[in-house]
């Protein structure tokens, strides 16, 4: 008997720098946890919402009237967080809190640190501990601390929103991560590649063959099993120059990324175009893989050397 293969599953980690400009409401908040002042702004309806919108969420209405909360308030609801992880506020087991500051209508989402989820209660009062060193970001707020103290009864007051070298804009780091499985058909189909082989799903329907294979047609909704061998060459339907460097990408400037329609199959899949200089890859360039270096996948593809293709052959594969 054949032995099955083992199941394919690997950490993935999806990460980019975010940049946003800010409108007056969010730079008057983001300067104003810099100066360590918690800024609202007040709607129509006159509540105060922290942390501010720049439109009312029930009218729609532009809001432009701040105002300045204190820095204690009261924890709504609450969420333990036993295991840290990279980049969250504390590395030390927290609560994830709502906190409604005193002043304020609405809550405030962040952490409180708590010896345990047992010092944490809907209904505790706690206050901002500010960070040592402030840059104008929500980051400003290190974190709350447990305070004692009754609430404070006074309204939030008037404020202008000025501040010297004000913030205008910020830098987020997204970031996810997770663990991937490619499934059946990918499974087979990398298993393949560390053969030198690329080997494609055959829709019993439509006939298309699809590389790499998704298990399923997307046209016709049915099941493809029947593998399919194609390439090893390809041809360059369409391609892209690209100028920026990749992170952990040991490659310079520009490069090429093409869609490659390799030879027996239904559409093309993308990859990096070497061993000619990018001012030279076009349409119809037929090209051959050029293997990594532990020879288990496609590092690039490069010239065959061949007449190109005429664009009758790939034009169904754009």
């Amino acid at each position: 008997m054949t032995a099955t293969p083992a199941t394919l599953r690997a950490p993935l980690v999806v990460e980019f720098p975010f940049t946003r400009s800010l409108g007056p409401v969010q730079a008057a908040f983001l300067t104003g946890l810099r100066e360590r002042t918690v800024l609202g702004v007040r709607t129509e309806g006159g509540q105060v919402l922290v942390p501010p919108v720049e439109y009312d969420p029930e009218t729609a209405a532009e809001l432009r009237e701040l105002v300045e909360v204190d820095a204690t308030g009261t924890v709504t609801t609450w969420a333990w967080n036993p295991d840290p992880r990279p980049g969250q506020p504390l590395d030390t087991p927290f609560a994830w809190v709502l906190v409604r500051l005193d002043g304020a209508d609405t809550a405030l989402l962040h952490a409180l640190d708590a010896p345990g989820p047992e010092h944490v209660r809907t209904g505790m009062r706690v206050r901002v501990r500010w960070a040592a060193e402030r840059t104008g970001a929500i980051t400003d707020i290190a974190c709350f601390e447990p305070y004692d103290s009754e609430r404070d009864a006074a309204p939030a007051r008037p404020h202008d929103g000025l501040f010297d070298e004000p913030v205008t804009g910020i830098v987020a780091a997204a970031r996810l991560d997770y663990t991937y499985s490619p499934g059946r058909a990918q499974t087979d189909y990398l298993h393949a590649l560390a053969e030198h082989k690329t080997v494609g799903e055959r829709c019993p329907s439509c006939s298309k063959v699809y590389v790499p294979p998704r298990g399923a047609c997307p046209t016709c909704g049915v099941a493809t099993t029947e593998p399919v061998e194609v390439g090893p060459r390809g041809t360059v339907t369409t391609f892209c120059i690209v100028n920026i460097k990749a992170k952990n990408l040991d490659i310079e400037v520009p490069y090429v990324y093409a869609h490659i329609a390799l030879d027996g199959a239904g559409l093309a899949l993308h990859g990096r175009i070497g061993g000619i200089p990018y001012d030279q890859v076009r349409m119809g360039l037929r090209v051959e893989p050029v293997w990594s270096e532990d020879g288990r996948y496609p590092d690039h593809y490069r010239p065959t050397g061949e007449p190109d293709a005429d664009y009758d052959t790939y034009k169904e594969l754009l």
